[in-house]
């Protein structure tokens, strides 16, 4: 399988930009003067469904073919990326189906099935949802979508790194969650394509550090659970597209803490008004812990989905 090329992320943003604008990009005066450096914040909770994934979404399905929509497709997710699933078939009139883990997001859950999407609970994480999807996709001929093995979803999330390099292209840091790592994959192929000298910086949660171990050690690594309360980041099981991307082109990927992300959360809504889930945070978290490293610097943090739940909320507020 091969990565998508600069070419086919300009041919993503030409569909991709029929549906929505380009997010937002501002820089937040707090957040810059408390870290010392001109930091800017791209803001994909803006999209309809609160999340970068929808990208992916709308630039794989606006590819299919008619026996594919005929068919109908099935994939598995945390919220955000079955999400996207759910947006983009019913935009474009497929049948969707997503497996999700049996303690899934409830509010994710529910905005699914809101879209149209049947919302299948199974297994007792995203890795075990996944499976069952690929084997109900293979029994009943449904187009399975991987949520990152998949070069139309690559590319379609990396138009928010061309977004970010046209808009701010003397940039020198971005900072990227890394879950199934399309965000990361995309910001390597485009970022670093334009000007080879941007820094991309990857996040994982310390409890789910998959794509971190396979980079350090060089070769595909699986953990035996992803108990990050982000479950965006909820991967124990690298996939082979992005992790190619990623270990050629990544400049350092950093482990965040639980808490430290929910201290990231704390620093969007109070130095930016910005509200984050656990995953769309992690970037601040990682900002917070490399402050000496960024000082001085053009820094873009990728904010890449707001839906946080309100018990979330609650404990991110609550004194620790």
């Amino acid at each position: 399988m091969q990565p998508p090329t600069l070419q086919d992320v300009y041919r993503a943003r030409r569909t991709v930009s029929r549906y929505f604008p380009p997010t937002p990009l501002v820089r937040s005066a707090a957040m810059s003067e408390a870290l010392g450096c001109e930091l800017y914040l791209k803001l994909e909770t803006t999209l309809p469904i609160g999340s970068f994934k929808i990208r992916g979404g709308i630039n794989l399905l606006s590819n299919l073919t008619d026996a594919e929509r005929e068919r109908g497709v099935i994939t598995a997710s945390t919220g955000n990326h079955g999400q996207s699933i759910a947006y983009a078939a019913k935009t474009f009139d497929v049948k969707a189906i997503v497996s999700a883990p049996e303690g899934a997001n409830r509010d994710k859950v529910a905005a699914m099935r809101r879209l149209g999407a049947e919302v299948v609970l199974c297994g007792r994480d995203f890795d075990e949802a996944r499976e069952w999807a690929e084997e109900r996709a293979r029994l009943d001929g449904y187009r399975y979508v991987h949520p990152a093995n998949e070069p139309l979803i690559i590319a379609g999330v990396a138009t928010v790194s061309l977004e970010v390099m046209e808009a701010l292209p003397h940039m020198d840091v971005v900072i990227v969650p890394i879950g199934g790592g399309s965000g990361a994959s995309g910001q390597c192929l485009v970022a670093k394509r334009i000007n080879p000298q941007v820094k991309v910086i990857g996040v994982q949660a310390e409890k789910a550090p998959s794509v971190y171990l396979s980079w350090k050690a060089g070769r595909k690594v699986e953990t035996p659970e992803a108990a990050t309360w982000a479950e965006g980041l909820m991967t124990r099981v690298p996939f082979d597209l992005p992790l190619g991307i990623i270990r050629e082109h990544i400049d350092d990927i950093v482990l965040v803490s639980e808490e430290e992300m929910r201290l990231g959360v704390r620093f969007l809504l109070e130095a930016a008004h910005q509200l984050a889930e656990g995953a769309g945070a992690a970037p601040a978290a990682a900002a917070r812990k490399l402050k000496d490293r960024l000082r001085g610097q053009t820094v873009v943090l990728v904010i890449s989905g707001g839906n946080i739940t309100l018990d979330q909320l609650r404990w991110v507020l609550a004194d620790s």
